[in-house]
């Protein structure tokens, strides 16, 4: 059963890895791919996608073998995200000394996990306050850009 759900696991991950790079290739301004990822917290969690990843998570914290083959997952993830942040960085031209690639990768990870296991748990209280906050942040990373765009 173990082998089952890991499968699963993998299977179902490789598609929402195809459908988040389709998404980040996009010619569009990052705001824009953002915006389209966060829309997607819901739906994946209604496909009982992020129960089953929190659920193999739990068991490999007793099994090697499935902590070995969650952590394998979790690097594909990573690399779309890590991609994803590299170019929203280039494209705010964000100082990578101020804005650590892979601080900012962990906490991109790690906000999508909390609000993912919240949702699970019943918990939405300030998810809507949260991601306004950050379309707002990036809202003004996208004038910045565009006002070097006038002056440079």
């Amino acid at each position: 059963m173990q082998e089952l759900l890991l499968q699963v696991l993998e299977r179902f991950t490789n598609r929402l890895i195809a459908r988040q790079r389709e998404m980040y290739a996009a010619k569009l301004p990052f705001i824009e791919k953002w915006r389209a990822a966060m829309g997607y917290l819901e739906e994946d969690r209604a496909s009982g996608y992020s129960k089953l990843w929190f659920e193999l998570q739990a068991m490999g914290w007793n099994d090697p073998e499935i902590r070995k083959r969650v952590a394998k997952v979790d690097h594909a993830w990573l690399g779309v995200v890590t991609e994803a942040l590299s170019q929203a960085a280039d494209e705010y031209g964000l100082d990578r000394g101020e804005y650590p690639r892979d601080a900012l990768v962990a906490l991109v990870a790690t906000f999508n996990e909390g609000m993912h296991l919240r949702m699970l748990s019943g918990i939405n209280t300030g998810h809507a306050a949260l991601l306004a906050w950050i379309d707002r942040w990036i809202e003004q990373l996208e004038r910045q850009k565009h006002k070097r765009k006038r002056t440079g």
